[in-house]
């Protein structure tokens, strides 16, 4: 018998279900991508041993081939390693700036982690800059630390947001929606007025008219 409060093993969840934190997706997950090499876990999720608890209450959500998530509307952004987030620089520690993404705690940006620097050419950086970047590593244990280059080491548009623009704040599902293929909210704009845009998944947006 399972214990009290926990998902019993095997029990199956349909795509779409409302789920609580402590269900296990493990059977849902194995049922649906049966023939899939490399099951990707997003937001909402996290795995343990051979589990998959939800951590977020939401909607399960499943993407082809095989990437599942919790669409969740929660007011405080939760750190997860692989989103690329807007911060802006609060302070410079040494080698390592601080960097505000709207979670409890600050993340961490080493000066090593934009595309060209050394030790001898260190990035233009400054306490209240905006900054675009990828978090390289985000668990509850440990400080989330950021990044401005991807596999490659290019930047791929990320990093210091300067030449002015704008930046608000909209509810995390909004974010989620906006980066749909489905989205026509900003292939609208962009038929009327040229504009660069950067989109957080910690609910920040940066825009600029060209």
């Amino acid at each position: 018998m399972p214990d009290e409060g926990e998902s019993p093993v095997g029990s199956t969840f349909g795509i779409g279900a409302v789920l609580l934190p402590g269900d296990d997706v493990r059977a849902t997950i194995e049922k649906s991508t049966e023939s899939a090499k490399q099951v990707i876990i997003g937001p909402g999720l996290r795995r343990e041993g051979d589990k998959v608890f939800v951590v977020k209450p939401g909607i399960l959500r499943h993407k082809e081939p095989a990437v599942f998530w919790i669409d969740s509307h929660l007011k405080r952004y939760v750190a997860n390693r692989g989103d690329n987030v807007l911060g802006v620089v609060m302070a410079k520690a040494g080698d390592v700036f601080r960097v505000d993404i709207g979670t409890s705690e600050p993340a961490s940006l080493s000066y090593l982690a934009f595309e060209g620097a050394t030790k001898k050419n260190r990035p233009n950086v400054n306490i209240g800059d905006l900054i675009y970047a990828k978090l390289l590593v985000a668990s509850k244990d440990m400080e989330a630390e950021l990044v401005c280059v991807d596999s490659y080491g290019k930047k791929a548009g990320m990093g210091v947001l300067d030449g002015g623009g704008f930046v608000f704040t909209v509810p995390l599902h909004t974010v989620r929606k906006l980066l749909t293929k489905d989205s026509v909210l900003l292939k609208s704009i962009g038929k009327n007025i040229p504009f660069e845009i950067a989109v957080g998944m910690n609910g920040r947006v940066w825009i600029r008219a060209r």
